[in-house]
């Protein structure tokens, strides 16, 4: 275990051992070093690894990334956040709540998994990064439509017990095993797979119908980065051939809400998305919840 270990801690994005504000804050920080857009007045944090419980992390990334007293919260929908996150902010900006939105992903999830347990160790890494969701203007690329669904009922099937109020009451009641046990991640993995597969395919089925079109409209199928087998029985679900679905899990592990977005970056970066694409952006992940939009990418998005 000593190797899964050096594995999930040493390829890990952001680096599993770093304060989780700071990664948002370098992030962000270095980001707009090169930023040329409007000024950012909102920010919406998407993360499953908060520093606290209370207050949000978002306000003191802001702040600490010199943008003031801006609207800034956080949302948590595990590996799913990415899309709800870019949802949230398309709808700022669509209802003219802001005109610049920031939506930052930062993950330091390692935390939360046993090093000792080899079924999890191994699948997770750390990162952060910075989206920009602003005005466009027609044919330099737009965001949508969206499908985002949940299933409560399921939530056991990926989840860590004993980390919320709940184990608070439950060991105030003379239960201290759910304030000592349990506190890291729990999935049952063959189940897991069957509802990913399952939920995006029919996700992404319901965001091609509402936008009249089909499969061979898309150029790229973007899938959540939680394993190659899930990613490929999807791309195979909706015949999309493994070429026009790209994919970094080997090298940056799971990284939750900052998987697709570092996916989108580094395929930018290779080639393997260029002006013009259609994307189909799909991902899945515990509450259960998930999510898919379609993306018109174009040279601003990188």
């Amino acid at each position: 275990m000593d190797q899964v270990a050096h594995w999930n801690y040493s390829a890990s994005s952001g680096g599993a051992w770093k304060i989780h504000f700071r990664l948002g804050v370098e992030a962000l920080t270095e980001f707009a070093t090169d930023y040329q857009g409007l000024p950012i007045d909102a920010l919406v944090l998407a993360t499953t690894s908060p520093d606290r419980t209370c207050p949000a992390t978002a306000p003191e990334i802001a702040a600490r990334s010199g943008l003031g007293t801006i609207g800034a919260y956080d949302i948590n929908s595990a590996c799913s956040g990415y899309l709800y996150g870019l949802a949230t902010a398309t709808g700022l900006v669509s209802a003219g709540i802001a005109r610049c939105v920031a939506l930052v992903t930062s993950e330091t999830f390692s935390y939360f998994v046993d090093p000792l347990d080899r079924n999890t160790a191994p699948l997770f890494g750390d990162a952060a990064t910075v989206t920009i969701i602003e005005p466009t203007t027609p044919g330099s690329g737009s965001i949508g439509p969206f499908d985002l669904g949940a299933d409560g009922a399921n939530l056991n099937l990926l989840e860590i017990p004993s980390t919320g109020s709940r184990a608070r009451s439950e060991a105030g009641r003379g239960n201290p095993v759910a304030w000592t046990n349990r506190q890291f991640l729990q999935m049952n993995g063959r189940q897991l797979f069957i509802e990913a597969v399952e939920r995006m395919s029919g996700s992404c089925h319901a965001v091609l119908e509402r936008s009249g079109l089909t499969m061979d409209d898309v150029d790229r199928l973007i899938v959540h980065q939680a394993n190659a087998r899930i990613a490929n029985a999807l791309a195979e679900s909706l015949d999309m051939s493994p070429e026009k679905t790209p994919g970094n899990i080997a090298t940056v592990g799971n990284t939750l809400a900052s998987s697709i977005p570092l996916l989108l970056a580094e395929s930018a970066r290779e080639g393997i998305i260029e002006p013009g694409h259609r994307l189909l952006v799909t991902a899945f992940g515990a509450g259960l919840s998930w999510g898919s939009c379609l993306v018109d990418w174009n040279p601003h998005c990188a």
